[in-house]
């Protein structure tokens, strides 16, 4: 049996990818700082650990490995945003943004790269339409999305002597905390909760479509259709992409 390890697996995207590969066989991992309503069972470990916290990672890591017959499949899932004006932000809540979407997940990668050399397997990382784009009022979250690409991305050609795929799926606006905005000082919120987004997806069907995309080896899948125009539109012209996100995240023209 496959094992996928997935971050952030007890929120809604974590979930429903979990639910479909287990549908198709494989073992999931499921590490979050809250467990609640996980229930483990033969395809299923719920893991607890804060990912900010370099020694509980580092044990939990071990842990799983040593568990598991092979890891195949490591997810990086696990993020928060931040809405807001980046004067109105402060440099702590910035680096507590970088600190959960990006040197989390590169911590997971440091650990879990030789398990995956090992089984020829694949390293997924859940960005985000601003991890290719700009988005109003979400510079911390951005420039996070925009770092973890930029770290996949390079990795990859180090990973494929090894066998190993290193992709990227950007999902658009995926509707799993919605009507759930409880957001901290900061301004930093589960994501999913935006009101300010459009055409959202359902965690269900923005699962499937990433797990197509593993399925066909693709390096980038931009997950819904704002998604795949905004990644049409940045090719195409920055500018009109531009123009376009601020008509209708900000209301500006």
């Amino acid at each position: 049996m496959k094992t996928a390890v997935i971050s952030g697996g007890n929120g809604g995207l974590g979930r429903a990818l979990a639910a479909q590969l287990e549908a198709q066989g494989w073992h999931c991992v499921l590490m979050d700082r809250d467990i609640a309503g996980l229930a483990a069972s033969d395809s299923r470990t719920p893991v607890a650990v804060d990912l900010t916290d370099g020694p509980a990672l580092a044990d939990a890591s071990r842990r799983i490995i040593a568990d598991r017959p092979s890891i195949d499949l490591v997810i990086y899932n696990a993020g928060v945003s931040q809405i807001g004006p980046f004067a109105e932000t402060d440099p702590a809540s910035h680096r507590r943004v970088f600190e959960i979407n990006y040197f989390a997940a590169i911590g997971m990668a440091r650990h879990f790269l030789a398990p995956l050399r090992d089984s020829g397997g694949t390293h997924l990382a859940i960005s985000s339409v601003a991890g290719f784009a700009p988005l109003h009022n979400r510079t911390a979250y951005a420039a996070s999305k925009h770092a973890l690409q930029g770290f996949f991305a390079s990795l990859r050609s180090e990973e494929a002597p090894f066998g190993v795929r290193c992709l990227i799926a950007a999902p658009s606006f995926v509707a799993t905390n919605i009507g759930n905005p409880a957001r901290t000082e900061d301004g930093i919120l589960r994501p999913g909760s935006a009101a300010d987004g459009m055409d959202y997806m359902t965690p269900e069907d923005a699962a499937a479509e990433i797990l197509r995309g593993v399925d066909r080896s693709r390096e980038f899948i931009p997950v819904g259709r704002v998604a795949r125009l905004s990644s049409w539109l940045m090719r195409l012209s920055p500018a009109l992409y531009q123009r376009a996100m601020r008509r209708n995240i900000s209301g500006r023209g």
